[in-house]
């Protein structure tokens, strides 16, 4: 029962660490907040009977992923909450000026298409940033992550200048920043 397991860390005395129970606990609390709050969203109707059926719902869910245990930092990502609120505005603004630049290329009657294989070594340390990362390129109008791995990416990318400029790019360092939390 020492140590570190898969169920979390133990003292000598056998008991739960404070900071495992209270980790926990919090991820708990989290995830009944973030169901609720999606159920209000979805739902639409605020009478106390709904709004009650709503609570008892995320509280059941919460129950049955903390019973699976998958309420862990893997599962419920809640550390990397700050990270994402800076990142995701600035991916979604990447999206629109890449979606841009592909209608420019699309709607020139010269086609300036130069279609690019680019490989390249990520920052990345975790698979959450991994993944991130290139599910952030394959969001990215002219691009798409071809093969992903630890060691190497491989991009497709609709010019030569949008190859080079994922393969030395401001958001393998920004994911880079983002999984810091992870």
């Amino acid at each position: 029962m020492l140590g570190s397991g898969a169920t979390g860390s133990y003292n000598r005395a056998g008991f739960r660490r404070a900071s495992t129970v209270l980790d926990r606990m919090l991820r708990l609390f989290a995830l009944v907040a973030a169901l609720y709050a999606f159920w209000i969203l979805m739902s639409g109707f605020f009478t106390p009977f709904l709004l009650a059926s709503g609570f008892g719902a995320a509280l059941f869910v919460a129950w049955l992923a903390h019973r699976m245990e998958v309420v862990d930092r893997e599962g419920h990502p809640f550390h990397l909450t700050w990270a994402a609120v800076t990142y995701w505005p600035w991916l979604v603004k990447e999206i629109f000026k890449s979606a841009l630049d592909v209608s420019r290329i699309i709607l020139d009657p010269k086609l300036p298409a130069s279609p690019t294989v680019v490989r390249f070594k990520p920052r990345q340390k975790t698979v959450v940033g991994l993944v991130t990362h290139a599910n952030s390129i394959t969001l990215t109008p002219g691009t798409l992550s071809i093969e992903v791995g630890p060691e190497q990416f491989t991009v497709h990318a609709l010019t030569a200048e949008g190859a080079a400029a994922t393969a030395v790019s401001d958001m393998d360092r920004r994911v880079e920043r983002f999984e810091g939390g992870a």
